[in-house]
């Protein structure tokens, strides 16, 4: 007994512990269990007991795929330099997934040919660069151990895209429950392509490195005031990326919205929320955001993630299952972390107003820029919430103007934030001048 207490203290106790999963990892994860989710579904949707949706579930993979793109630099055609035109271009795929995620038929076919182009090509092209580039398999089985894992795992990977590919572009050279059991066997060797990434990590990488909450960025840290190449890289940090992809899905949202209100769109609730579901879930799971404020990232918070996640994926997947239960869980995590946030903002202020200091603090301005954005945004926030709560009470057309209103202060928002990293990086560069001219 007294030894199963102390497992089970040690297991809260690696709860609390902060997780040091990667971007890539994380991404990795939940594409695994998109994967997976829609390999177990795809043998009910076969025998009619279950209804599907196409479009958001090619959607949400091109969603996943923008991620990558922007976040990371990660393409089909491999890794490449993050520069804002590759940033835009990633922006772009992500516009075209969530369009399909938000609108049913609209894009069916084009998102179809899409994702198996990226499938097909991507995966022919990784391979090849898997066993001819010297800096991965040639070296990587010289060293055995977990790089020999991480190339079997890879090469695994690799060729079930290229299956996939092929049965996404020819969808009638295989049956449906075909098609399920390649989809399992991918998620689950994605799982593992991850596991093997998190152990090189471990092993190989510096703890600054490794662990998106301490530096993470995936930026540039040059942020001089020289003309913007786009070619270049861009100093852009997770943060800033992250609430660029909500600020365009929710102002698209909202624009959409307007069409679906004049019924020249069919909106599909279940995808829209759904994505919506998986962007939080990237969020909790790499920064410890989660709607109702930002807390240590530990591991329990990373099984939170995963459940959003699983919940969003199945939503895309599967309409009109949970579509009452995001309702009520989006809408009151946004209430409560719209509120939260003004209190957690404004408290501090009221008691200085209370217990004023000796001496008169002035807030530079960009952090005065930065609150008013916020507090209007927590406004947004709670106004979203209660929309989701008021369905059928609050017109569409309020609705679709609180997105556009709501998505657009995320924009403002992060050029702020630039304009506060330029800021203290001037500082910086000020007080530690280089040799070089």
């Amino acid at each position: 007994m007294v030894s199963e207490k102390l497992q089970q203290q040690k297991s809260f106790q690696k709860l609390g512990e902060e997780s040091d999963l990667s971007l890539e990892v994380v991404i990795l994860i939940i594409l695994g269990i998109f994967m997976l989710i829609f390999g177990i579904v795809l043998f009910e949707i076969n025998t009619d007991k279950l209804p599907y949706n196409p479009d958001s579930a090619y959607g949400l993979f091109l969603v996943l795929v923008a991620v990558q793109i922007i976040t990371m630099g990660k393409t089909p055609l491999g890794d490449l330099r993050r520069s804002w035109i590759l940033i835009l271009t990633g922006i772009c795929m992500a516009i075209v997934g969530m369009i399909s995620c938000f609108i049913s038929g609209l894009l069916t076919e084009i998102v179809r040919l899409l994702v198996g182009v990226i499938l097909l090509v991507g995966g022919i092209n990784l391979l090849i660069q898997l066993f001819t580039s010297k800096k991965k398999a040639k070296t990587w089985l010289k060293n055995h151990g977990i790089l020999t894992q991480l190339t079997i795992a890879c090469g695994l990977v690799y060729v079930i895209m290229i299956i996939l590919g092929l049965i996404t572009l020819l969808p009638d050279v295989t049956t449906n429950p075909q098609t399920a059991l390649f989809l399992i066997i991918y998620g689950f060797s994605i799982f593992y392509l991850a596991w093997c990434i998190q152990k090189v990590v471990r092993l190989y990488l510096s703890r600054e490195i490794r662990n998106p909450a301490l530096n993470l960025s995936y930026s540039d840290k040059n942020t001089s005031k020289k003309p913007t190449n786009f070619f270049q890289e861009a100093s852009l940090p997770l943060n800033s990326a992250l609430l660029i992809l909500l600020g365009v899905l929710i102002t698209l949202l909202g624009v959409l919205l307007i069409l679906v209100t004049q019924g020249l769109l069919s909106f599909s609730a279940d995808g829209t929320y759904g994505l919506l579901m998986v962007i939080f879930a990237i969020q909790i799971m790499t920064l410890g955001k989660t709607p109702v404020g930002s807390y240590k990232r530990s591991w329990l918070l990373v099984i939170i993630g995963i459940v959003f996640a699983s919940f969003g994926i199945f939503s895309c997947i599967v309409p009109g299952i949970l579509t009452g239960v995001i309702y009520l869980l989006i809408g009151i995590l946004n209430i409560l972390g719209g509120t939260i946030s003004l209190i957690t903002m404004f408290y501090p202020i009221l008691r200085g107003i209370r217990n004023p200091p000796e001496e008169e603090v002035v807030l530079p301005s960009i952090i005065k820029k930065l609150l008013i954005t916020n507090t209007l945004l927590n406004i947004g926030t709670i106004a979203f919430g209660l929309s989701m709560l008021l369905i059928g009470i609050v017109p569409t057309i309020v609705t679709a103007g609180i997105l556009v209103i709501y998505g657009l202060l995320f924009f403002i928002l992060v050029s702020f934030l630039q304009q506060k990293i330029d800021e203290e990086d001037e500082i910086i560069n000020y007080e530690n001048p280089s040799d070089t001219p």
